[in-house]
């Protein structure tokens, strides 16, 4: 099971530089945690504000993990420059293919590439068009966006078709997490989740739920 936390430095309380130094904490005790990959999803920064932050986060990461992977939101320029893992993109996104041959135009460490989806057909694209991974969004009613949920049901077909990771976004927390593994997702994204509250203790119980989960489909 993949663990995937998405940031939002505006989450933490305080001043912008409150905000980044509660941010590059969360990160290290993500990383730290085990949280498998981590995406700087900070879009309001200038490129070298973004620039600056994502340095100081991958720092972080390296000094606390062995295998936790930082991806840029978007910015796979950025990505390249500071030496990040790789990069996530939007639904409307240039495809991962070109993205990925541009970057090994300049390095020739292989890019993680990650994908939004909202439909199925979002999800078959990323995977034709070369993703590593797609991000499935929203599962769950987000309440405070006003967002309707896309369902398991959903989530469930999405993941039956796909060859590639299909991560559960939206909504998704400790109590129905389950619910998005036994639908087939092949991992938990989050912000709010990983963001708030003990990161190792939520990580632990994910790690439960997801052990669990995969007992009961074996004996069923």
């Amino acid at each position: 099971m993949l663990l995937y936390y998405i940031t939002d430095r505006t989450g933490f309380a305080g001043t912008d530089a409150e905000q980044r130094a509660a941010l590059i904490r969360r990160i290290a005790d993500a990383a730290r945690a085990g949280v498998d990959c981590i995406q700087l999803r900070e879009k309001d920064l200038i490129a070298a504000k973004l620039e600056l932050l994502a340095r100081e986060a991958l720092r972080v990461v390296r000094d606390n993990s062995a295998t936790t992977k930082l991806l840029i939101n978007t910015r796979a320029d950025i990505a390249l420059e500071v030496g990040a893992d790789g990069v996530h993109l939007p639904a409307d996104s240039p495809p991962p293919s070109e993205v990925r041959d541009n970057w090994l135009r300049h390095t020739n460490c292989e890019p993680l590439v990650g994908v939004s989806a909202h439909t199925i057909g979002d999800v078959e694209h990323a995977e034709s068009d070369g993703a590593d991974f797609a991000v499935f969004a929203p599962v769950f009613e987000k309440v405070a966006a006003g967002t309707k949920g896309i369902g398991l049901n959903v989530l469930r077909e999405a993941c039956a078709g796909a060859r590639i990771p299909v991560l559960a976004l939206g909504g998704v927390n400790l109590a129905n997490a389950r619910a998005c593994l036994d639908a087939g997702a092949a991992g938990i994204a989050g912000i709010r989740l990983f963001q708030h509250g003990d990161v190792a203790e939520t990580v632990h119980q994910l790690r439960e739920v997801a052990t669990s989960s995969r007992a009961n489909r074996h004996v069923t």
